[in-house]
């Protein structure tokens, strides 16, 4: 199975624990190469208008500030899916029940695996956007 169809399959559990409300926080990581975006971060918000999400790109250079935007999880979705493999090889989702890690060999096969929480309790991010 080609690695975008188990990201697919990696998010949907990313829906269920929104759903279950026990999403912590998503985090990509380990890109090919010194670029300078560092990590991808994906923070849960629930307000009154509904579940979003704040994802916030981590530069490298301290120089260079966060960029941070409120979006639905659906393009949230959209900006992650399209840094994988290019440059991120690693996805892992927070939950308060488990950890489920993503990751894409030098040959391009996925993998989903899981294992204990790292996160007791769901932190809400604090949007400023």
């Amino acid at each position: 199975m080609p690695y975008q169809d188990m990201f697919v399959l990696f998010w949907k559990e990313l829906e269920k624990s929104v759903q279950e409300g026990n999403f912590a926080k998503l985090t990509m990581s380990k890109t090919i190469g010194k670029l300078e975006l560092k990590n991808i971060f994906v923070r849960p918000i629930y307000n009154d208008d509904g579940f979003k999400v704040l994802l916030k790109h981590r530069y490298r250079l301290r120089e260079t500030e966060d960029e941070e935007v409120e979006l639905t999880l659906e393009e949230a979705f959209n900006v992650v899916k399209s840094h994988l493999k290019n440059p991120f090889s690693v996805v892992i989702i927070f939950t308060t029940a488990k950890d489920i890690n993503f990751k894409i060999n030098k040959k391009g096969i996925a993998t989903i695996t899981e294992t204990p929480p790292t996160f007791r309790s769901v932190i809400q991010a604090k949007s400023d956007v």
